[in-house]
């Protein structure tokens, strides 16, 4: 998403990026302006990642991420967050997805002795450092970003894993949604539908695809109206379609864009999870 940014911009067409990082669309410049993401920026994973820390009486906080915009952003985002909270960091560490060790990086966590550790990682390689601060004897909690609400992080890390702290989208949980949230009928259909189809459960960046499915359906019908598809009226028609989004219900939670925020979800479709016996288990803080 970030390496053809520059080109969507020149071409001056939509991209709906479902990615992770919210570099893609923060700050907001001229670039940016064109592109959406479909995943919930890393501030409103952040505060429900610090609230929870909050109420276990976390003081002090160890950090490790990806060595790309995913793990710089998180960095970036949840350290101002900590702080304001009173929570120290103690420890800042990286890695790339390709690693096969961290086991350095795991030991200087440790030494630290932070009262929690974070993990900004997504899927499978997050369960690296999770495995292996948990061999290095680390008791403390370990967090995990929404990156790791994959079927992929509780595969490779098994039984290492239990136990994690998850601060994700609900449909990591279908059958934990309460009957009081406004996304729970979205979420169980895209949920089930993908079960149908791919035997399997899915993982957030299909929320991510389907969300940007969802959205195009509302924009284009409202875009067709002032342009005709393939012209640059169209385009930037469509552009300013999706921005305009407010309180759309999506697998994820509920989308009300703007100028400054082209994610658009807030706090709702956001829970607090666990790993429990192999699977994901919303916590009931």
């Amino acid at each position: 998403a970030m390496g053809v940014l520059a080109f969507m911009a020149e071409g001056q067409t939509p991209m709906l990026a479902p990615v992770g990082t919210s570099a893609v669309v923060l700050p907001m410049d001229d670039k940016k302006r064109w592109v959406f993401k479909t995943h919930p920026n890393d501030d409103v994973i952040s505060e429900g990642v610090v609230a929870a820390m909050t109420k276990r009486g976390v003081k002090t906080v160890g950090f490790i991420g990806r060595a790309d915009p995913y793990g710089e952003n998180w960095y970036k985002t949840f350290v101002p967050m900590a702080e304001k909270a009173g929570i120290k960091i103690v420890a800042n560490e990286r890695y790339s997805q390709k690693d096969t060790s961290v086991v350095a990086q795991a030991l200087k966590l440790v030494a630290a002795k932070p009262d929690a550790i974070l993990v900004a990682g997504v899927a499978a390689d997050a369960a690296m450092p999770h495995s292996q601060l948990s061999d290095s004897g680390y008791k403390g909690h370990i967090f995990q970003t929404h990156g790791a609400a994959s079927s992929a992080f509780i595969k490779i890390g098994g039984k290492k894993v239990e136990g994690a702290l998850i601060v994700g989208p609900l449909l990591a949980v279908p059958d934990e949604i309460p009957d009081s949230f406004p996304t729970r009928k979205i979420t169980l259909d895209m949920v089930n539908g993908y079960e149908k189809q791919f035997g399997s459960k899915p993982p957030i960046f299909a929320a991510g695809t389907y969300d940007a499915g969802l959205l195009l359906i509302r924009a284009i019908p409202e875009a067709a109206k002032k342009g005709k598809p393939g012209t640059q009226e169209f385009r930037t028609a469509l552009r300013d379609a999706l921005e305009g989004t407010k309180e759309m219900l999506a697998s994820q939670g509920v989308i009300t864009m703007s100028a400054k925020d082209h994610s658009g979800f807030d706090h709702r479709g956001r829970v607090l999870m666990t790993v429990k016996d192999g699977n994901f288990s919303m916590v009931k803080d």
